[in-house]
């Protein structure tokens, strides 16, 4: 008899540890950076937010052959605010100056528009097959965007919460 009941018990609780189990792998948790796959939703690779939150995207111009770095950082409704331009040559698709509420600077031979407030849901990148050697920049360490996704592929940035199943899914760029 306490045989049959032990065991309607342990039936009764399966579903119960199944669904917490679930609960815990797929509800979102963790602040990240999150690259996709282009528009997919599939997680191709993440930076877990801790203390700093910001991050910066650097990349050799195609046509200047320099540096041009973008600077972000999340806002609290998880979007993406762009704060600051670096970059060293007036060239093509380069801007000439700040717009309305932004500060243009010249500074050790580089040009720099700071004050930024432009806000995105998320941007999309392709990323360079040739010269461009894609960077992330997260608490002054780069990390070569070649090393985690294939060059040329189309991805969309976002700031989200991700589950641990997300997390097993993209790659740790921190961990890289």
């Amino acid at each position: 008899m306490k045989k049959r009941t032990r065991l309607k018990r342990a039936l009764l609780l399966l579903p119960l540890l199944i669904a917490a189990i679930a609960i815990i792998i797929f509800i979102p948790y963790k602040k990240a950076l999150v690259i996709q796959y282009q528009n997919t939703g599939k997680v191709l690779a993440y930076i877990p937010f801790t203390e700093e939150e910001i991050f910066k995207i650097k990349y050799t111009h195609s046509i200047h052959l320099s540096d041009v770095v973008e600077s972000y950082k999340p806002t609290k409704d998880l979007k993406i605010r762009q704060y600051e331009l670096m970059y060293e040559d007036f060239a093509i698709g380069m801007p000439d100056n700040a717009s309305a509420g932004e500060v243009f600077e010249q500074k050790d031979g580089k040009y720099y528009i700071r004050n930024m407030n432009r806000v995105f849901p998320h941007f999309d990148m392709r990323t360079g097959k040739v010269r461009a050697n894609h960077r992330i920049v997260y608490n002054g360490t780069e990390y070569p965007m070649a090393g985690f996704i294939e060059p040329g592929t189309w991805v969309r940035f976002t700031i989200d919460k991700i589950n641990i199943y997300q997390q097993l899914e993209g790659v740790n760029i921190l961990e890289q």
